[in-house]
């Protein structure tokens, strides 16, 4: 959810209460639970499942293996819920012309860090950089690259955002915030001007003409 104006952007972040992770954490839950049943009945000998009679499974080494399957699902589900019902990772981006202010919080764990906040002009900002991992488990991350700080992610490293949508808000964020772009692909650094010098190239044609809106 976004609200926009001519010198404000207020950006929502959704953080862990997506829809996926609701419904990892339910199969997650349901199926360690099932198997930790299970193996517990062949341990008794009594059918805590009606589905699934504990006759035909021997507790040694199945039931063992099934009890630890469900012990470990179990927990990881429990991390699951944890980070829904702490809303991990949500909180807002506000980017404000008129101040010259950018504001980014987000929720973390319970503890010290709860709250994180960064507060920093926007004179400040080099850059907005996309991070490009290409291979099996491709891999792309906008940042904002801070004078003096270090880079701030703008997106998360599971969101598997495609590359039409993180070139989209890329531009947008460049566009608002008046700063260039640039690509790390691969370990190479490819900026604006070097991007756009390269538009006869195959793969780097989509690049350039990227940059260049």
């Amino acid at each position: 959810m976004n609200w926009r104006s001519e010198h404000i952007w207020i950006e929502l972040i959704t953080g862990s209460r997506k829809i996926s992770n609701f419904c990892w954490a339910c199969i997650l839950f349901l199926g360690s639970l099932g198997f930790l049943l299970v193996g517990t009945s062949s341990f008794f000998g009594r059918n805590l499942i009606s589905l699934f009679p504990s006759q035909q499974i021997i507790f040694f080494p199945q039931g063992i293996v099934m009890c630890f399957y469900g012990i470990a699902g179990l927990f990881i589900s429990s991390y699951l819920w944890c980070t829904i019902s702490w809303s991990v990772g949500s909180g807002y981006d506000k980017f404000d012309r008129k101040e010259g202010i950018v504001c980014i919080f987000r929720w973390g764990f319970p503890g010290r860090n709860r709250r994180i906040f960064f507060r920093f002009r926007i004179r400040d900002i080099r850059s907005i950089r996309i991070e490009v991992k290409e291979g099996p488990f491709p891999r792309r991350v906008l940042y904002m690259e801070i004078g003096g700080r270090g880079d701030i992610p703008l997106t998360r490293t599971d969101e598997n955002l495609t590359p039409q949508e993180i070139e989209q808000k890329a531009a947008e964020s460049a566009y608002f915030l008046r700063v260039p772009i640039e690509v790390f692909r691969n370990e190479t650094k490819k900026s604006r001007n070097e991007c756009s010098s390269s538009r006869g190239g195959g793969g780097g044609t989509q690049e350039s003409l990227f940059l260049l809106i």
